[in-house]
């Protein structure tokens, strides 16, 4: 019997004419398009393509089962498009956790689409900076920002880094200029805060680079610290996945390598196949990996 993936190399070939046009359209190598021709001929017993100088042909037989592999990759793509159909109409209610400087900045819009796409699908969503215990069901999703995550049961994507560097309005930028190392943030207000897990990592970053005198406001929340940086008050040290997605902030600083932290959409084994967590697992990761892929400071 042979591979029903290798029915895949064989249309892109026929398609295209050659294993290198063929490896492009399929993103896979070369090499690996002539070893999947090879393996499909091998299984079937029919010579399918004569091999030339200017790139595949197809042969008699080759030619006669085009039209079947083509019925195959039709009813494939038809069996797709009724699966995404049923997770469309897909309804009920997701427990969402997720950090408030998250929720207050990328995940808003996110969380529109979302309900344009599923609109019988409820997000009951829970903004805080505890971690919420999915093992017990307390959430059904969560959106953390971490080293790493711990628990069992749990299943996590990576969506992308979490680089921390410093940001200014550009209304800041105009009137007192940009800091760009370290060293020049003393010479201008700080703003940090944030409380909780946010407070250590602000915490941590004023006493690795001796910065405490230069502290001028302390918000005991995210949304106050985006606030008084978007107002001009200042500079403020965040996460490049939030600011670089704000047109008004300017990325002062470069982000030091060996980037640690990551943004996590996790669920719990017991709930990831209910349709629609799955949808809202599938479209958030989707959505917000796309976010991940913006050059830093951009």
């Amino acid at each position: 019997m042979f591979d029903w993936n290798d029915l895949r190399h064989f249309l892109a070939v026929a398609r295209t004419g050659s294993t290198l046009a063929a490896g492009q359209a399929l993103r896979v190598s070369q090499t690996t398009v002539a070893r999947r021709i090879t393996a499909l001929e091998a299984a079937l017993g029919v010579t399918l393509f004569e091999r030339r100088q200017s790139g595949y042909a197809l042969t008699p037989a080759g030619d006669s089962l085009l039209l079947h592999a083509e019925a195959v990759d039709t009813a494939t793509a038809n069996f797709a498009d009724a699966a995404n159909h049923h997770i469309r109409q897909a309804s009920g209610m997701v427990r969402l956790t997720a950090q408030e400087i998250l929720t207050v900045t990328i995940l808003a819009p996110v969380l529109r689409d979302l309900r344009r796409a599923y609109p019988s699908i409820t997000i009951e969503l829970d903004t805080t900076d505890t971690v919420r215990d999915l093992s017990a069901g307390e959430a059904d999703v969560a959106l953390r920002s971490a080293r790493r995550i711990h628990g069992g049961g749990l299943v996590c994507r990576r969506l992308g880094d979490e680089p921390w560097t410093a940001y200014c309005s550009r209304s800041y930028a105009a009137s007192n200029g940009v800091p760009r190392t370290v060293e020049t943030l003393r010479e201008h207000p700080l703003i940090v805060g944030g409380g909780g897990r946010i407070w250590e990592i602000y915490k941590a970053f004023l006493e690795q680079n001796d910065l405490g005198s230069a502290v001028a406001i302390h918000h005991a929340s995210v949304t106050g610290i985006l606030a008084a940086v978007k107002s001009g008050s200042g500079v403020a040290i965040l996460p490049g996945f939030v600011a670089d997605a704000d047109p008004d902030l300017i990325c002062c600083i470069p982000v030091p390598g060996g980037v640690e932290r990551g943004v996590w959409l996790v669920t719990h084994e017991r709930v990831r196949h209910v349709p629609h967590v799955r949808a809202v697992m599938d479209f958030l990761g989707d959505a917000l990996s796309r976010l991940a892929r913006r050059p830093v400071g951009g």
